[in-house]
């Protein structure tokens, strides 16, 4: 099971860190991935990590301002978003792909879990 914390309302330029929690699993040769969805939109890849190699993968939307990074004492996943702009306002979504280490990080059709989701709104 995956828990998605740490969503909010955040005004521009803004920002907030994103938790995904892991209860039932302990991350081993997986990938973790973030994603977003907002209204009427696909959901879409933001980033990604491969947990044994630390790999890490962003959407080119957020690159540089975005950071995942991981905490493997707490098995937890965490993504760090700095510089918020309105365009980022979704519901965000943590996945893992069950020892996917070598599957692209960046589709979703790869994912086997996902948490609920958190919102991220970002007013102008």
């Amino acid at each position: 099971q995956l828990v998605e914390s740490g969503g909010g309302l955040v005004q521009v330029g803004g920002s907030l860190r994103l938790s995904c929690a892991a209860s039932g699993r302990t991350f081993s040769n997986d990938n973790i991935g973030w994603f977003r969805q907002a209204p009427g939109k696909e959901r879409e890849f933001v980033a990604g990590i491969r947990w044994r190699a630390r790999t890490t993968f962003y959407a080119d939307s957020v690159k540089g301002r975005f950071a995942i990074s991981k905490d493997s004492a707490k098995n937890t996943v965490y993504l760090q978003m700095d510089g918020l702009k309105p365009d980022d306002t979704a519901v965000y979504y943590c996945a893992v792909d069950a020892g996917g280490i070598l599957s692209s990080i960046r589709d979703p059709k790869n994912y086997d879990y996902w948490g609920p989701g958190t919102q991220v709104t970002v007013s102008s």
